[in-house]
């Protein structure tokens, strides 16, 4: 067998929790349902259960969260699938991990590049009961340095658009060839990165992801499957055609999507000369023999790099003919001065408390996967000592604000179309509460400056006014809920 196919679902939905209660709470927009994570749960989360242990998929970890105490038997399936999936495959598990908070990593210092990395691994251990062999980058935003993170995390592979990659060539080859045109998709290349580690990157199809992801599920699943075949090439050297779209196609994009995938993954499970597999088999059974150079500071979502997420680079939903994207530059500048306020404010209170302050952040993700029960042992471990009852509150209080500070950048917030929108607010809210946290640590007044800042940033809409106006408004609404 040299011809393999693999379906990639990136399932993935932005944090929707009040801030200062942790629930979340009504969203219109999503009637009848509760909220638009309770809606799409039912429309592509549960609908897709018995897909899920055919294909290659992430879920993002604030999702899997939700879906833990939200929809537990949906939780369970995936939990269920990526074992199923090691039976299926050759012992490798069809889950991959997944940048914890959904930032866009290019944008983001060295320790929250590492930050977010070893959250989305121990956030995938925790759940999944193993190590990840994968780990999706949210957008696929890549750089060399996330790459270093990546291979210095223990991350074998990651997924990339095809226009992601800058020139290739045969490992052993000095020649190298531009990776334009007929850019071969069908094989894992190697990116040798500069501190001399490794990393595997596998590129989607893009004819084909397109057809699933924009075609309107492209005629069904038989007909996919007739489009999925006529992109392999000819000769023996095995090949791995690949699609890679939001998992939220499936169902929630387009109704009844679930069926077709399931229709298009029976036709490859049925015989013939074509396989299904996922990344992690197929690269243990053919490693990669070509290496590739990035594009540095690209994603799969902005044509224009990683312009999307900082300034008006021209990409939107186009739900708003006529509206300017103006207001990113100086949300992501407001954001920026906030957030470095904090990790002033983190670093200088912690170091009264912790041998590393930024180690201790690292590994305070237990405390989100273990809540109280671990905090007393972890702190102990994090001080060298055991911390009084003040000190011990200071110290979950300035991980909460870290927490909140690393959510301000959930990559939503600057993907659609004007501040106002509940993806924006909801990184704002996440800022109000940092706030709160780091003044009362502090005693310094950290919200003026950033309400200067916000002030700044526009709304298209004339009675949201600007961005200023929206985090007053959420910030009031969130604390009286």
């Amino acid at each position: 067998m040299t011809r393999f196919v693999c379906i990639h679902g990136h399932f993935y939905q932005p944090p929707r929790e009040n801030p200062w209660t942790g629930k979340v709470e009504r969203e219109a927009s999503a009637a009848p349902f509760h909220d638009w994570n309770e809606r799409i749960a039912a429309e592509c989360y549960g609908p897709n259960s018995d897909n899920y242990s055919r294909i290659s998929f992430n879920f993002g970890p604030t999702l899997l969260s939700w879906l833990e105490s939200s929809a537990p038997e949906v939780y369970r399936a995936i939990l269920r699938a990526d074992r199923e999936s090691q039976d299926r495959f050759s012992g490798h598990g069809s889950a991959m991990a997944q940048g914890y908070g959904h930032m866009i990593l290019p944008l983001a210092r060295p320790r929250d590049k590492r930050t977010q990395v070893l959250w989305g691994i121990r956030d995938f251990e925790h759940r999944f009961a193993r190590a990840p062999e994968g780990m999706w980058l949210p957008e696929t935003a890549v750089d060399s340095e996330t790459l270093e993170v990546l291979a210095e995390s223990g991350i074998q592979f990651t997924i990339l658009s095809p226009h992601q990659a800058l020139e290739w060539r045969e490992i052993g080859q000095q020649q190298w060839q531009l990776a334009s045109g007929e850019f071969d998709t069908r094989r894992p290349y190697e990116a040798r990165l500069p501190s001399g580690r490794r990393v595997s990157l596998f590129f989607y199809d893009g004819p084909a992801s397109h057809a699933v992801a924009f075609g309107g599920l492209a005629g069904g699943g038989g007909n996919l499957a007739r489009i999925l075949g006529e992109r392999f090439a000819g000769g023996d050297a095995p090949q791995i055609v690949s699609v890679a779209t939001d998992g939220e196609t499936y169902g929630h994009h387009f109704r009844g999507g679930d069926r077709v995938l399931s229709e298009l993954l029976s036709r490859f499970e049925q015989g013939g000369d074509i396989r299904l597999t996922n990344y992690a088999e197929y690269l243990a059974d053919h490693p990669a023999r070509h290496e590739v150079r990035i594009r540095e500071k690209t994603s799969w979502s902005c044509a224009h790099g990683v312009g999307r997420w900082k300034e008006e680079c021209g990409c939107s939903t186009g739900g708003h003919p006529g509206w300017r994207q103006t207001w990113r530059a100086p949300l992501r500048q407001a954001l920026d001065s906030l957030r470095d306020a904090l990790d002033a404010v983190f670093e200088r209170r912690g170091r009264e408390l912790f041998r590393d302050p930024w180690a201790a952040r690292d590994a305070s993700i237990e405390l989100v996967l273990s809540g109280a029960a671990a905090a007393e042992g972890f702190l102990d471990r994090q001080a060298g000592r055991r911390l009084d009852a003040g000190e011990t509150s200071r110290a979950l209080a300035l991980f909460e604000m870290e927490r909140c500070g690393m959510a301000m950048f959930t990559s939503c917030g600057w993907f659609f179309d004007d501040p106002s929108g509940l993806e924006t607010r909801q990184v704002l809210r996440y800022a109000a509460r940092a706030i709160e946290i780091a003044e009362g640590l502090s005693g310094e007044r950290l919200e003026e400056g950033f309400l200067g800042g916000l002030a700044a940033v526009p709304s298209n809409d004339p009675a949201a006014g600007n961005a200023r106006r929206i985090y007053e408004d959420s910030r009031t609404v969130a604390r009286s809920s």
